[in-house]
């Protein structure tokens, strides 16, 4: 059986470890594709010069031409301007929509039965051109926020706690921003309510409140604070392994649920727009996207969400 193809639109910082991720667990062979000559090569010859090191082998190339897509069972797209500090991921929807705009083409042409993932910014209105421009069912055209979105709460959840972030459970739903909804009421460390160990710590049911507050907010602009960190950039191993999770459960026919920018029909009361929900990822692409009850506050933070959402979307039109 022939080997996965794994395309990846765009070779800064997130194509670049997207595509040694993908080398590492041998997903399938990988083309990382930019319009800088020399660049998507140069990262893909010292990616595969270190094969024999890691002990992986699968094919990886750069590529500065679309065609080189061709025959890719995923693509997985980062093309895009990174945020600056005091930037909001929304202050590049126009240049950035120009740069989707040929990225989802080429992926149109060249990779017509591929899986599509994006990881551009801002992420709900870039899946949203995507998959106008491509055509693509919904199925096959998703953002990745929510598994990035998620890893960070549920990584804040362990320090706070001081347990393994192996064993916390955490779902963050809504658009990639500011006012994206972490689901508190749901989040676990290996099935006991995470509020109820903030309670037994501080012996505060206040105090407790205020801690995971703090923890909501900081997860809300999370990716705000790598910018300020960097000063130059945002950021990029997290993202990578995000989409990666992404692909492999696709690739591998895993059927995990995972929270996915997908296209919603009705969904959480929504019609006709990308935003984050629970989707079982498989063969088929979003396979499932699952339901579930939202309390009074979830369901005014995720109105909330989704009327960011849509006001950015509209904004392309």
């Amino acid at each position: 059986m022939a080997r996965a193809k794994i395309a990846l639109i765009g070779g800064g910082q997130i194509g670049g470890v997207l595509a040694q991720l993908a080398a590492l667990r041998e997903l399938g062979d990988v083309v990382l594709f930019d319009i800088v000559e020399g660049l998507p090569q140069g990262k893909t010859l010292d990616i595969s010069e270190a094969s024999p090191v890691d002990g992986f082998d699968v094919k990886c190339e750069g590529a500065n031409d679309y065609s080189d897509i061709q025959g890719a069972n995923i693509v997985i797209v980062t093309a895009g301007l990174p945020r600056k500090p005091g930037m909001s991921r929304d202050d590049l929807i126009g240049v950035n929509s120009r740069i989707m705009t040929q990225v989802a083409e080429g992926i149109k042409v060249n990779a017509p039965d591929a899986f599509v993932i994006v990881i551009s910014n801002p992420l709900d209105a870039m899946v949203t051109l995507c998959q106008k421009i491509t055509g693509f069912p919904k199925n096959r055209v998703m953002g990745m926020a929510g598994v990035l979105d998620s890893a960070r709460f549920a990584t804040f959840i362990a320090w706070e706690l001081g347990v393994s972030v192996k064993d916390v459970s955490a779902m963050v739903l809504g658009g990639h921003g500011d006012t994206m909804v972490p689901i508190v009421r749901y989040a676990n460390v290996n099935g006991v309510p995470v509020m109820e160990l903030l309670e037994r710590k501080y012996n505060d049911v206040a105090k407790a409140r205020e801690i995971m507050d703090a923890m909501v907010k900081r997860t809300q602009g999370a990716g705000g604070e790598v910018v300020k960190l960097l000063g130059n950039g945002s950021a990029f191993y997290s993202p990578a392994s995000s989409a990666l999770a992404m692909a492999e459960a696709i690739l591998r026919d895993q059927k995990r649920l995972l929270p996915v920018c997908a296209l919603l029909e009705g969904e959480f009361g929504v019609d006709g727009y990308y935003v984050g929900v629970p989707c079982v990822l498989g063969a088929d692409g979003i396979e499932k996207i699952i339901e579930f009850s939202l309390d009074e506050t979830e369901q005014a933070m995720f109105d909330a969400s989704v009327a960011a959402v849509k006001e950015l979307v509209d904004s392309m039109a």
